[in-house]
C-alpha cells in the first residue's frame, strides 16, 4: 500500500523559502488552488479511528481536476506517516453522490492556495490557509531525504506538525465541526 511521509511545518511567510527553493535550483511544478470535501459518517467513525474520506478539487489553470483519497491512521513517526490511496476522478459531483448513498456526510470544506516545487527527490508544497497561514509540507521517499531537505530550506529547527489541516481548520472553527477532525 502507498504511504504518505511528509514533514509539516509552520513558517510565517514563503518569499525567504521561494528565494532559497531558486537558490538551489529547485524545479517550480505548479501553482493550485485546493478545495478539500472531507466526508464521514454520523457517527463521526472515520475521524474517531484517525482516517479520512476527501474529495479534493484542483484548479489547474482554469481546468478543474478531481481526486478522492482515502488516508488511513497516522504512525507515531517523524516526519508523519499514514498510508493514502488516490485516484482521480472524472466527475466530483457523481463521487460526492456515491459517498452520500454509502452514508456519508460531508464534514468539513476548506479552501488551500498551494504551490508545488520539486527539489532532489522531494515534493515541496508551499500551503496557505485562510485560517491557518503558511505552511511548507515536504514529501518525499524516506525520512533521511526529507531531513536533507528540511535542513537545505533553511528550516532544520522547525517542529514537525503532526496534525492534518482538516484537524487544523476544524479546531478553528469551533464545536460546529466537533467530530470533523480526520
Amino acid at each position: 500500500m502507498p504511504t504518505e511521509i511528509e514533514a509539516k511545518l509552520k513558517v510565517e511567510s514563503h518569499e525567504q523559502i521561494i528565494r532559497r527553493l531558486n537558490e538551489l535550483g529547485a524545479e517550480f511544478i505548479s501553482d493550485h488552488v485546493h478545495t478539500d470535501v472531507y466526508f464521514d459518517d454520523d457517527a463521526g467513525s472515520l475521524v474517531k479511528t484517525d482516517k479520512a474520506l476527501r474529495v479534493r478539487r484542483l484548479l489547474d489553470g482554469g481546468r478543474q481536476r478531481f481526486y478522492l483519497t482515502y488516508k488511513g491512521p497516522k504512525e507515531k513517526t517523524q516526519p508523519k506517516k499514514r498510508q493514502e490511496i488516490e485516484t482521480e476522478v472524472t466527475d466530483g459531483s457523481s463521487i460526492e453522490k456515491l459517498l452520500s448513498a454509502l452514508g456519508y456526510r460531508e464534514a468539513l470544506c476548506f479552501e488551500k492556495s498551494r504551490q508545488t516545487w520539486r527539489l532532489g527527490n522531494c515534493d515541496i508544497a508551499l500551503d496557505e490557509l485562510a485560517l491557518l497561514g503558511c505552511f511548507v509540507e515536504i514529501e518525499g521517499p524516506d525520512e533521511e531525504e526529507i531531513a536533507q531537505a528540511q535542513s537545505r530550506l533553511g528550516l532544520a529547527d522547525l517542529p514537525h506538525i503532526q496534525e492534518s489541516y482538516a484537524s487544523l481548520v476544524a479546531e478553528q472553527l469551533g464545536p460546529q465541526t466537533s467530530g470533523a477532525k480526520p
